[in-house]
């Protein structure tokens, strides 16, 4: 989405529109990578108390780093690293996975303790039926697991929101709400309505994702009931 031009016939919301759009796509795109990666992150560190212990500091720590400035680093990455793909390497790419960077942390740290809040008691009927780590994974832990993981699931869908917006504004891509909030603030003084809107529009569209999510979840624990414990 290009920014409005002075003669556009076009409305200011239709642009914000069609902006939103466009980073509602890299966010999505890198909700689902951080969240299959947070999941995966979860899992590894549920085989140890050894590996959380080890694993969390650095999982703490990769969130310190200023967005703003790993951002280009991703993109120029992306850009010079991907070729040996069997498609071309579009930058909005790159900034879903500056999404996924802060979309996996709430769902690594909440999947663990979801993963752990499985009842003992299930825990020891699940040994004693002699089940192995992957059934006892699918059929008791995920499931215990999945309030936990919806309520980290809300926060990293507006944190892939925010990584997008970002990656947008770092990156120099050529469409999303992050490059229009860039066009808007270099004009703030001829417009400054402008800037507000597509800054409300982000939070609106941040609102809408939040939403999804919360639907999804109400969908998931509606039909979630206490089913007997089977093999």
């Amino acid at each position: 989405a290009q920014p409005p031009q002075r003669n556009s016939d076009k409305p200011l919301a239709a642009f914000i529109f069609e902006a939103g759009l466009f980073t509602f796509r890299e966010a999505v795109l890198g909700f689902v990578f951080g969240l299959a990666f947070g999941l995966g992150i979860a899992v590894v560190m549920l085989r140890s108390r050894w590996l959380e212990a080890g694993m969390s500091p650095y999982l703490v720590a990769s969130q310190t780093v200023p967005l703003v400035a790993i951002a280009p680093i991703i993109v120029i990455w992306g850009s010079n690293s991907m070729g040996w793909l069997p498609f071309e390497w579009k930058t909005w790419m790159s900034v879903s996975i500056i999404a996924a960077y802060l979309t996996f942390f709430p769902v690594a740290m909440n999947g663990i303790k979801g993963l752990q809040s499985a009842d003992p008691a299930a825990m020891e009927l699940m040994r004693s039926y002699a089940a192995t780590r992957r059934q006892t994974l699918i059929r008791l832990q995920l499931p215990a697991s999945v309030p936990y993981l919806f309520a980290a699931f809300k926060i990293a869908a507006t944190a892939a929101i925010v990584g997008a917006i970002v990656g947008e504004i770092s990156g120099g891509v050529s469409g999303g709400l992050g490059r229009l909030i860039l066009d808007f603030a270099s004009r703030y003084t001829t417009g400054p309505s402008r800037l507000y809107a597509t800054v409300v529009g982000a939070a609106v569209l941040g609102i809408v994702a939040v939403g999804f999510v919360a639907l999804i979840e109400y969908i998931v624990l509606s039909k979630r009931k206490e089913e007997p414990l089977s093999l």
